[in-house]
C-alpha cells in the first residue's frame, strides 16, 4: 500500500494525483493522531510500514512505523523520533539508500560470521594449550578491530558502487 497522508487541505490533490500512481491513497486534512492510526492499522493487518514524514507532527507515526524516515534540510535542529533523517534534496535517492542498507546488513552478518570463526579457532587453540593468556589477550582486540575494519571498508565500497551512477 502506498499512501500520502497530509495535514494540509486537499488543494494540492490534483498535483499529487499527477505524481503518484492511480492506486495511491491520497488522504488530506490528517491530524497527527489520524496518521498514527493509519500506520497502526496497516501494522495490525500484518504490513511492514515505512513512513516518510517532514514535520514534528509526524513524529508519532514515524516512531510507530517499522522504518521511520524524516525529511529535513537542517538535520542539526530537527530530531524527531525516527530511524533516519534524509536531506530533502536526496529524497529521490531513497531507493539507493534502501539498497545500501540491505547490503550493509549482509556485510554485518558476514562480519559476525568472520568473528565467530575467528573466535572458534582461537578458542580451540587456547583449549589445546597453544595460546597463552597473554597471546589470547592480544588476539581478542585484533579480532574486534579486524571485524570493524572489514565492515567499514566493505560498506564504504558498497556505498560507492551503489551511488556511482548517481554522480
Amino acid at each position: 500500500v502506498v499512501a500520502l497522508l497530509s495535514g494540509d487541505s486537499d488543494g494540492e490533490s490534483n498535483r499529487m494525483k499527477g505524481i503518484f500512481h492511480n492506486n495511491t491513497k491520497l488522504l488530506f486534512n490528517q491530524s497527527p493522531h489520524e496518521k498514527l492510526g493509519f500506520v497502526s492499522a496497516l501494522q495490525q493487518e500484518g504490513s511492514t510500514v515505512m513512513m516518510i514524514g517532514d514535520g514534528l507532527n509526524d513524529s508519532g507515526a514515524l516512531q510507530q512505523s517499522d522504518v521511520g524516515i524524516a525529511v529535513s534540510d537542517d538535520a542539526g535542529i530537527f530530531n524527531p523520533a525516527c530511524d533516519g533523517i534524509l536531506a530533502g534534496q536526496q529524497l529521490g535517492l531513497l531507493d539507493k539508500f534502501l539498497t545500501l542498507s540491505k547490503r550493509a546488513i549482509v556485510i554485518v552478518k558476514i562480519g559476525f560470521g568472520i568473528s565467530f570463526f575467528y573466535n572458534l579457532i582461537a578458542l580451540s587453540l587456547a583449549v589445546g594449550g597453544f595460546l597463552t593468556p597473554l597471546k589470547a589477550a592480544i588476539l581478542m582486540p585484533i579480532s574486534s578491530i579486524s571485524v570493524v575494519a572489514f565492515s567499514t571498508v566493505a560498506v564504504m565500497w558498497v556505498a560507492k558502487q551503489t551511488f556511482k551512477e548517481t554522480k
